[in-house]
């Protein structure tokens, strides 16, 4: 009975010893991970002038729900092609709303970049 215990005793050595090799092999590639990203970090500071980073930008989306019946409802050849060809109507609903959002921006003077994004 006494091997019994001795066998587990040496198991459980080895496997304490396994797992102390593992989370010294661990250790050390977290702190190499830790150098490189610190690294890295420098760099580009040294690239924005000493700046570590800027503030993050606003960004307005505005995102027109039902483009469709808006068209279908201020224009009158819409409603006829509306159905046809919806992503054509799409678009000019969206190119519109930029235009009218635009005019109105640079009528009050705040000078703003518009783009559409396709999602």
């Amino acid at each position: 009975m006494v091997t019994g215990v001795s066998n587990v005793t040496v198991f459980l050595a080895l496997c304490v010893i396994g797992l102390l090799i593992a989370a010294i092999v661990l250790y050390r590639q977290l702190k190499r991970q830790g150098e490189m990203l610190e690294s890295a970090l420098s760099r580009i500071e040294s690239l924005n002038g000493g700046r570590r980073s800027e503030e993050p930008q606003m960004v307005l989306t505005v995102r027109v729900l039902d483009p469709i019946a808006v068209a279908k409802r201020e224009s009158r050849s819409a409603r006829i092609v509306a159905d046809h060809l919806p992503n054509m109507v799409c678009r000019r609903v969206y190119q519109q709303v930029m235009r009218e959002v635009g005019a109105e921006l640079a009528e009050r003077g705040v000078e703003a970049e518009m783009k559409v994004e396709y999602r």
